[in-house]
């Protein structure tokens, strides 16, 4: 017989999943490598949040930059749902090898329309590995322009650049490289930026073998958000619902997966991590309190929020347009969102409560703390201010 968890039990183990409670990572590398991939469209938003995961170690956003420019422990790349996401360079090889060719499949009449048709493609390929191993790292201005002059002309202004260079990452030829001034992007060589001479016989044999890949996608993705079920895998990584439950199978074959009821959804957790579920009258204080990003992987690893968002609310978090707003997270359960100010170069987190009952003065300490942790992360003092908004009030 399963195992029943409450919703308040499934959103404390998702949220020890998460890294949000409980010890906390090492550094930059250990936060990314146990998410196995975050979100980077938004370049500040991806090392935001690598901060609630890293409380307490001093880690700060000078850390992840240097994790993605100079170590190259980090690397960004097109991979789930075909965007662009940060992962451990030791994963961005059979992650590309996997899902790469899934995404570069698909927008074929969207490349057509902005006029990328099959041979402008495989010559854009061939002029893209040249340039950049020529001259790399190079701005996406800068490859366009020097693509013109081999022949491959694509409109400057237009999605076409985007789309060319989002085509050759997910090929495997490219990634993103070192960030210039204001973190403008560059680009580079995959086989260039992620060399690892002495990969491991697992790391090649995941480049090889999909069907291992595709197990050790479904292991990784329940490892950071146990509680969850296949359809929430599928959500995640934008594979189809058949592979997605494939790789759950592939799982439970090897005797790695446990079923459990959590809130009256089937779902999965790995037998490893299968411990008694967490008592949710215990006293959790501050250290369950965290102030997540945009973009959060918390909010983007599942096929709905309304376990932890209530849909009275989710506008709030997600008004249209794909924008993931900051989110103030009390127990896993999402209680309000929260921006930052800058005036003069002073920061204040301004919090947002969805009701009244958010503004306990339980809840207030623990708001200051993640306030200045916010600031201390970003190299500068902050203060928080909390508003409430009358006509959004509960």
């Amino acid at each position: 017989m399963a195992r029943v968890l409450s919703a308040a039990q499934a959103r404390i183990a998702r949220v020890r999943s998460q890294r949000l409670a409980g010890p906390p990572g090492a550094d930059a590398h250990d936060v990314v490598h146990g998410l196995l991939a975050v979100p980077a469209q938004d370049t500040r938003a991806s090392r935001l949040a690598v901060r609630p995961r890293c409380r307490g170690t001093g880690i700060d956003a000078v850390a992840v930059v240097r994790a993605c420019n100079q170590e190259r422990s980090l690397v960004r790349t097109w991979l789930l749902r075909g965007t662009l996401h940060m992962a451990a360079a030791e994963d961005v090889r059979w992650l590309v090898a996997l899902l790469g060719p899934v995404f570069a499949a698909g927008g074929g009449p969207r490349r057509l329309r902005l006029g990328l048709d099959e041979d402008t493609l495989a010559r854009g390929l061939v002029a893209l590995r040249e340039i950049l191993a020529a001259e790399g790292p190079l701005t996406r201005a800068t490859l366009v322009e020097a693509i013109a002059i081999k022949g491959v002309v694509v409109a400057p202004r237009s999605q076409a650049p985007a789309h060319l260079v989002g085509y050759a990452a997910k090929r495997g030829l490219l990634c993103r490289g070192p960030d210039l001034e204001h973190d403008e992007p560059t680009y580079v060589l995959l086989d260039d930026w992620v060399d690892r001479p002495g990969r491991s016989a697992p790391e090649l044999t995941l480049e090889r073998e999909p069907e291992v890949a595709l197990a050790e996608l479904a292991r990784r993705y329940l490892r950071a958000h146990a509680p969850a079920g296949d359809a929430d895998f599928a959500a995640w990584s934008a594979l189809p619902l058949h592979q997605a439950k494939r790789g759950f199978r592939h799982l439970a074959a090897a005797g790695e997966l446990d079923t459990v009821d959590a809130a009256g959804s089937p779902a999965a957790v790995l037998t490893r991590n299968s411990e008694p579920p967490p008592d949710p009258d215990e006293p959790t204080g501050a250290s369950h309190l965290r102030l997540l990003g945009h973009f959060d992987p918390y909010l983007l690893g599942y096929r709905n929020r309304d376990l932890v968002l209530s849909p009275r609310f989710a506008k709030r978090i997600q008004a249209g347009g794909g924008i993931i707003h900051p989110a103030i997270l009390l127990d896993g359960h999402v209680v309000g969102t929260w921006h930052q100010q800058r005036d003069r170069g002073l920061l204040t987190v301004v919090a947002e409560p969805f009701n009244r009952e958010g503004l306990t003065s339980t809840i207030l300490p623990a708001l200051e703390a993640e306030a200045a942790d916010v600031g201390r992360f970003l190299g500068t003092d902050a203060t928080l201010t909390v508003t409430v908004n009358p006509g959004q009030v509960g």
